[in-house]
Order: structure tokens, then sequence, then C-alpha cells
């Protein structure tokens, strides 16, 4: 009877609590096993064995060497079944990569959850089928870097709290349904260089003002529904390589462009912009990619630099542009 009692007690042992050498955290490995049930115990989770050591042996899951703590979570390319994110992702304190990237059957909206995760460095939620709006829960991740939101069904409005995330370098919220204007307190936002990627949307006014003061690393805008001039990324003290603001409703001067010898790629096509390109285009050493097509523009293109190296189709359905590349003699 005694041997009994002794054999049931290592057996409740076992189950509360971690095998003799595991490295895996048990509150990360209860967290980890409620994911992989809350999607019905998906191919993907095969080596997620109760019995194996989260840190050692389960795909897609790293720990912290020191700590033994989960900090990464990286699921690509499929093997979700029909599902939401799970709350249970918010029981895992210590990730600082949370990837679900490719996942078509994964809908529903960003849960509250994910603020709970406030080491998070690299949120990146892409190519799903996410819908709702972009929670301004997601200000409470003071430590993001990266905020990558690209290619779901997100509505509404860009929350303007995301300016209270001081330490972002990239905000890539391209290919959605978002509408209304790009918050002015973006600008709070600085000296990171900032990736802007906000194109295929909805978005509709001016571009703010106070974008004058910060020096962007790219900026997409594309295909939404903006209007107004983009002088504000433009100027001496700038070193933005890429600007897209093509397929939009811009209407200004460009000759009035004050360019900048790190620009590298400028895409206006499709706007309603006029004037005359500047001459200042001819003195950009780095500029390898342009596009003014479907525009009213004017003049002379100027001669000289890469200005001559781009096809006619970088510059045709103009009001009235002459010269090279396009077979039109300016008079």
């Amino acid at each position: 009877m005694q041997t009994h009692h002794f054999l049931c007690a290592l057996l409740c042992l076992s189950v509360v609590l971690p095998s003799a050498g595991e490295l895996c955290h048990p509150d990360d490995k209860k967290a980890l096993l409620e994911i992989k049930n809350h999607f019905d115990n998906a191919y993907v989770f095969a080596s997620w064995s109760p019995d194996t050591d989260c840190c050692t042996s389960w795909y897609i899951v790293k720990c912290n060497e020191t700590t033994n703590r989960v900090v990464s979570l990286e699921l690509f390319m499929g093997g979700l079944p029909p599902s939401q994110i799970p709350p249970a992702i918010g029981d895992l304190p210590y990730l600082r990569i949370l990837t679900l990237h490719k996942q078509p059957n994964l809908t529903g909206p960003i849960p509250p959850a994910i603020a709970r995760l406030t080491n998070l460095e690299y949120l990146t939620l892409t190519w799903n089928n996410l819908t709702g709006p972009i929670p301004s829960f997601l200000s409470k991740l003071q430590k993001l870097i990266f905020l990558q939101l690209s290619f779901n069904n997100l509505s509404g409005s860009i929350p303007s709290s995301l300016s209270n995330l001081r330490n972002l370098a990239a905000i890539s919220l391209d290919r959605n349904k978002l509408t209304g204007t790009i918050p002015d307190s973006l600008s709070a936002i600085k000296g990171n260089s900032l990736y802007l990627q906000l194109s295929h949307n909805d978005l509709i006014g001016k571009i703010p003002e106070s974008f004058k003061d910060v020096d962007f690393g790219q900026v997409d805008v594309s295909r939404n529904k903006l209007e107004g001039d983009i002088f504000m990324f433009f100027g001496g003290n700038k070193s933005t390589q890429i600007l897209d603001f093509s397929r939009n409703q811009f209407q200004f001067d460009m000759s009035r462009l004050e360019v900048y010898p790190r620009l590298a790629y400028l895409n206006v096509n499709h706007n309603k912009i006029y004037g005359s390109i500047p001459d200042e285009m001819t003195r950009l050493p780095e500029l390898r990619g342009l596009n003014v097509s479907y525009n009213r523009l004017c003049g002379r293109i100027p001669v000289g630099g890469q200005m001559q190296s781009f096809d006619y189709t970088t510059y045709f359905h103009n009001r009235c542009l002459c010269g090279a590349p396009l077979n039109v003699t300016c008079k």
C-alpha cells in the first residue's frame, strides 16, 4: 500500500513540475500548449509534445539562452486551421518577436491579449485575413520597433496613439481597408529613419504639415486618395531615399520641389501635378528610379544626370513635356 501511495505522489509531481533537465519555463509551456490546443493540434505544432523541452525540441519557438523564457514565436506560410488569434498568446510575457505570416485561415480582430506582451519588439501579422480596426492598445507596447500589419482586411482609421511608440523604426499598414486621414501625431516618432508604408488603402486628406520635422527612411503612401502637396518630405536637410506618392490626387507645382542629394527613387505618377521638372533633378548622384507620368507637367525635361537614362514611360501622358527621351521636340 505504501508503495502504491509513493508511485501516485511521483505521478502527481510529474504533471506539475518540468522533467529533470528541462529548460522550458512551465508557465511558457502551459501557454504554448493552450495555443496548440486552440488551433486543434494542427500539424505545424507536431513537435510540441508535453513530454519534450519547448526550448530545445519545439519548432518555431526560441528561448532566451540565459533565462530560458520564450522570446520568439514565428509561424510562416500556412498550416493553421480556420481560427482567430488565441488569448493565450498574451501569456508569454517575455516574447520579443511574434510573427504570424501568410495564414489565410487566420481571421477576426487583433486581440487585447497582445497588449500584455510589453516586451514585444517585432510584431508581424501579415498576409492574413484579420479584420476590425487597428487597436489603440498597441500603444502599450512601448518597446516595439517594427509594426507590420500589411495585407489584411483591417478597417477604420489609423490610431493617433501609435505616436506613443517612440522606438518605432517601421510602420507597415499597407494593403488594408483603412480610411480617414494620416494622424498628425505620427510626426512625434523621430530619429529612427522611420519606414512609413501606408499604400493601397482609402486614406484621404492632406499629408500632415508636421512631417516636415521628420527625416523618414522610406515613404510609400501610393494608391490612396490623398491630396494637397508633398513639400514636407523635401528640403536640404532630408535624406529619405525612397518616396512613392503615385496614384493619389496630389496637386502642386513640381518646380517648387526642393530635391536633395540622397534621393534615390521618386514616383508621383497618376496625380494632378503641374509645372515643370526642376533642373536640380540632374544633380542627384543616387537617383535610380523616377516616374512622373500621367500628370499635367510642361516644359523641357532637364538634360543631364540620370534624366535621359529613364525610358519614355517615365515621362509620358503629361500635358506638354518635351525633349529626350520623349519623341517630342521642344519649340
